[in-house]
């Protein structure tokens, strides 16, 4: 694909997304930047938040990790519903009767300051963490396609992406992205449904025959009832519902959306539409995984450990120009979804967790130095990861979730299921201590545990030691 086709389809998409963040922001004040001024119809929300969850990991690792786990991954995605009924019937109700802007202020209220500055604080790590991640993958995938051909460095290529982020969120905010995911999420299932229908075309395949390969396929194996196996069912569900919980409904990025929806009913709604939505789009992938598989073993292609990268090498190689320019249309969505709204949640809740701004009084001038810090401090993680990264980024994403979210899980759960109080001061020092004997307990869990290894379930383990913990320090 020429660098120039490259360049036109990149920039026709940013030009879509700069018209939208025009009209969104006329009549924008501060309170856009955080709430969207609660008008937000709950089908949108709803639509642009599945872009929001599935971002540039699932549209490519997912598919190429069917061929290391096949679809396994899908019982994690059967244990997001549960998670998500949770959000909608615990989580949903307490921040829209507290009327919140960041959803860590129910900290303060419950346990004190030092609390609730901890548990912003590892929001922020894990969100920073995880947004490099996803935005990383995705810029590997448009230096190879555009901006190696001349001979541009990787560094300078996620600037411009970051750069290109801030300028159509820093005026808008939560506003704006709210109506950028909606089309972000189009792109990304449009690219899948028409590769998914070129490979149909490339094979000779019916729908039916389509639809038997894929079902009949070794790959779509979804159950693993080994107990000791890291992806046994039990364990995959439980850590889905727990990873939907503190990666939706305890992650200020993703609820920071639902908080704009006009009304509680309307939040709730949302919340059940798009969890449906979410697993067939996910199936979409798996399948895409199976079809992608195939299509390499038919046309005898060596796609030895590039399981991450496995979708891009056949779009943009293989499978056409039609294909490769929908892959950079939906790659580019992915790269732009992910991001854009972590840039803002880690804006409003530095700006007012950290710092103790008025989302509404404060002035605007503040909050975009905020905005641009992050956007300096994800370009430097990225430039981190592509220096150290050797492992399946879907995998190091929810490992690193599993340390990082974990005294979230922790903190609400002891705040939501018990009356007790807390030595506010000692609850830092407990956040710190459960990942870290999280991480010991895994290190030597084949020793200590007749043989079990730990997938990602880790993330229950360290909820756990810190909800035990601040029963330790409990008043």
């Amino acid at each position: 694909m020429s660098p120039l086709l490259v360049f036109s389809v990149i920039g026709g998409y940013f030009l879509l997304l700069m018209i939208i963040a025009n009209y969104t922001t006329k009549g924008s004040n501060q309170e856009s930047f955080f709430t969207g001024n609660r008008q937000s119809p709950w089908y949108v929300v709803a639509f642009g938040m599945i872009g929001a969850s599935l971002s540039g990991v699932t549209f490519i690792s997912v598919p190429g990790e069917v061929g290391n786990s096949n679809w396994a991954y899908f019982q994690m995605v059967l244990g997001y519903l549960l998670g998500y009924l949770v959000i909608a019937q615990v989580l949903l109700p307490l921040y829209y009767r507290m009327n919140l802007v960041s959803i860590y202020q129910y900290l303060d209220s419950r346990f004190g300051n030092t609390t609730y500055k901890t548990g912003a604080s590892f929001f922020l790590l894990s969100r920073v963490i995880g947004a490099a991640f996803r935005l990383f993958l995705v810029a590997t995938v448009l230096q190879v396609a555009f901006f190696d051909a001349f001979n541009i460095p990787f560094a300078v290529s996620v600037l411009v992406t970051i750069s290109l982020i801030w300028l159509y969120t820093f005026k808008g905010g939560i506003k704006t992205i709210v109506w950028t995911d909606t089309l972000q999420t189009f792109f990304m299932l449009l690219a899948v449904g028409i590769t998914i229908w070129i490979i149909a075309k490339e094979l000779d395949y019916t729908a039916a025959e389509l639809m038997s390969t894929v079902w009949n396929s070794d790959y779509s194996d979804i159950f693993i009832w080994d107990w000791k196996a890291p992806r046994n069912f039990f364990k995959q569900f439980f850590a889905g519902a727990f990873i939907a919980i503190v990666m939706t409904g305890l992650d200020q990025d993703m609820m920071q959306k639902n908080l704009t929806c006009r009304s509680i009913d309307d939040a709730k709604k949302n919340v059940f539409w798009f969890s449906v939505v979410l697993v067939f789009a996910n199936l979409l992938f798996l399948a895409l995984g199976v079809l992608l598989y195939q299509y390499g073993h038919t046309n005898q292609i060596n796609f030895n450990e590039i399981t991450d990268k496995l979708y891009p090498y056949l779009a943009m190689n293989h499978l056409g120009l039609f294909a490769g320019v929908v892959f950079l249309l939906g790659v580019t969505a992915a790269a732009y979804s992910s991001a854009d709204s972590a840039l803002t949640a880690l804006t409003t809740s530095f700006f007012i967790d950290i710092l103790d701004k008025d989302p509404v009084k404060s002035s605007p001038s503040g909050r975009k130095k905020v905005h641009l810090m992050f956007s300096v401090i994800i370009f430097l993680v990225i430039i981190l990861f592509e220096a150290i990264n050797d492992d399946s980024v879907i995998n190091s994403l929810f490992k690193i979730a599993g340390y990082t979210y974990g005294p979230l899980l922790g903190l609400y759960a002891f705040g939501l299921f018990t009356d007790l109080k807390v030595k506010d001061q000692f609850v830092p020092l407990v956040c710190l201590l459960a990942p870290a004997f999280t991480y010991l307990i895994n290190a030597n869990s084949e020793a200590w545990l007749g043989g079990y290894k730990f997938g990602f379930e880790l993330l229950l383990v360290n909820g756990a030691l810190t909800f035990a913990g601040l029963f330790f320090i409990r008043k």
